[in-house]
């Protein structure tokens, strides 16, 4: 029973990732503002917040605005999660190949398009598919999992994490090089971790979203800089 719940739960995300992926590049917008990644986004957002409710026997989903005290230890460390990791193998990068890679999603984005599409539209439209659908869905397993530096990671949170991250995969398509794909899987799986946690420690799905944001704060710095 539990394996099979697992097999449903991955097998949904992946339909939702995989529809949104060919179908939002095939919905062109006019407009040089919008990012191409905005349907996708947008196509994923809306088929995720569809199976919530049509599974919402079975998706134990809440969202509510935290007290702003309770919101520091996420922001906190989806932050420290982006600077450690990222700067760690981006000296990595450097020291094997020279250079480092920038992500091609923020390369010739504007700072206000970033704020608009990888600060909100991505950590909203994402994180309903894998933490606040996938996670929530899954959370009937969350009397397994481990414990890692005295905080304990369920089977929900683990699953979530590893599935977010391996969806950055996709980036294979838009030719980056090896060692920047493992730096991005590495980078997403930690920082779901992190998001994963603190939407189970709160029952809240508004802490996933908030840990992604802060994970994204790196790239807004390089696109100010």
């Amino acid at each position: 029973m539990k394996t099979t719940k697992i097999i449903w739960g991955l097998l949904l995300t992946l339909a939702v990732f995989a529809i949104a992926i060919v179908l939002g590049p095939k919905c062109h917008l006019n407009s040089d503002f919008i990012a191409g990644s905005f349907m996708t986004h947008t196509i994923m957002l809306v088929l995720s917040v569809g199976l919530i409710i049509a599974l919402r026997g079975q998706v134990n989903f809440r969202i509510a605005m935290p007290q702003f005290k309770q919101t520091l230890k996420p922001l906190l460390f989806g932050f420290l999660t982006a600077v450690v990791v990222n700067i760690t193998l981006g000296i990595i990068t450097v020291i094997v190949s020279g250079s480092a890679e920038k992500h091609p999603g923020v390369a010739n984005a504007s700072l206000l398009q970033f704020l608009v599409f990888d600060m909100i539209m991505a950590p909203v439209a994402e994180e309903s598919l894998f933490r606040g659908f996938l996670q929530n869905y899954l959370r009937p397993l969350s009397d397994k999992g481990f414990t890692l530096f005295h905080r304990r990671i369920s089977l929900p949170v683990l699953i979530s994490a590893s599935a977010f991250s391996l969806a950055h995969l996709i980036l294979i398509v838009s030719g980056v090089g090896i060692l920047f794909l493992v730096r991005i899987l590495v980078f997403t799986f930690v920082l779901g971790l992190f998001a994963g946690y603190y939407q189970e420690k709160h029952n809240n799905h508004i802490f996933a979203i908030l840990v992604h944001m802060a994970g994204n704060l790196m790239g807004l710095i390089s696109v100010m800089l």
